[in-house]
């Protein structure tokens, strides 16, 4: 009997320890930004190579958001133009570099024509995306 209540309360805790560490992801929409990438607001002209993006006004967070990874996966299409953008392989990680501010940012993440480029189809210029930290 004790031996039971032990493997329930250790089947329980691992229940709730994967609960715990599952991560969420976002939706929205990445945009292409095209070279040159510097200086950025984050680093200045401080090269942190491409695989980067600009954050929008509500990922932004004062600045937070500079030096954070980002997982972003490549989901459809935003117009009829190209309707299949997203490529094979549709995942990229980029950090968090520069801001893209109101009202010229028309996505969540600006990607660098490098990132975009490895998760959908540059003509595009606009893409489905979800995201997490």
């Amino acid at each position: 009997m004790a031996s039971t209540r032990k493997y329930s309360s250790v089947f329980i805790f691992m229940i709730l320890l994967s609960l715990g560490f599952q991560a969420s992801s976002d939706s929205g929409i990445g945009t292409i930004n095209d070279p040159p990438y510097l200086p950025s607001a984050c680093y200045g002209y401080e090269d942190k190579g491409v695989m980067i993006a600009a954050a929008n006004e509500d990922l932004w967070e004062g600045g937070a958001a500079c030096g954070k990874y980002f997982q972003v996966t490549c989901t459809g299409g935003t117009n009829l133009g190209t309707p299949h953008p997203c490529t094979d392989s549709p995942i990229v990680t980029v950090m968090i570099t520069d801001f893209c501010p109101p009202p010229g940012c028309k996505g969540d993440l600006d990607l660098s024509h490098e990132s975009f480029s490895a998760i959908a189809d540059p003509a595009a210029g606009g893409i489905k995306i979800s995201y997490q930290q």
